[in-house]
């Protein structure tokens, strides 16, 4: 007689996230970013995104770490696609982004990143996407934009900030809940 198994219960990211990638576990104060090897020599508009991941109460998730994935300028993904990973600051939650305007895809969405956050008490990543605000018409005909409540797609545009860049602020619970999708 064979002993029946049960499955694995699952396991959240934190809290040691940090641990290895935050600056000062490095020796550097601030913000870090480590692009892959792709993203330097992408010749598109250099842009920044910067935003706080704030859990239900509105506070500032201080240890996530980001994921973005990304079309290149040209639209192209697979191996011209681009990624980069971020932490949180642990002072004040701010994460950031330097990259490219990714393009439009060639399956008619529209120019977005894709946006994968890892955090304590999460136990499967979260995936969301950052839309630009230039872009309002390309967005109303994206297929998996238009499938959302006018109030849920305001969720997903990023607004336009001081020198150029972008602000994205996730909501993880509560009335401003960021729109996340089951990948």
């Amino acid at each position: 007689m064979r002993e029946k198994l049960f499955e694995t219960p699952s396991q959240t990211a934190g809290p040691y996230v940090h641990i290895g990638t935050a600056p000062q576990s490095i020796g550097r104060p601030g913000l870090v970013s480590q692009p892959g090897p792709v993203i330097a020599s992408d010749t598109g508009p250099a842009i920044t995104v910067e935003g706080i991941v704030h859990d239900g109460a509105g506070a500032p998730v201080r240890d996530a770490m980001l994921e973005i994935w990304q079309a290149d300028s040209a639209g192209r993904v697979g191996p011209h696609g681009l990624f980069a990973r971020a932490v949180a600051d642990f002072d004040s939650g701010i994460f950031r982004f330097q990259t490219v305007k990714p393009g439009i895809h060639a399956k008619g969405h529209a120019p977005h990143i894709a946006l994968l956050i890892f955090a304590r008490g999460i136990n499967i990543h979260l995936h969301t996407r950052i839309y630009f605000p230039e872009d309002r018409e390309l967005i109303a005909s994206d297929p998996d934009f238009a499938r959302l409540s006018p109030e849920a797609r305001d969720t997903l545009v990023a607004r336009s900030a001081e020198g150029g860049g972008y602000r994205f602020d996730v909501h993880l619970q509560g009335p401003q809940e960021t729109v996340f999708f089951d990948i």
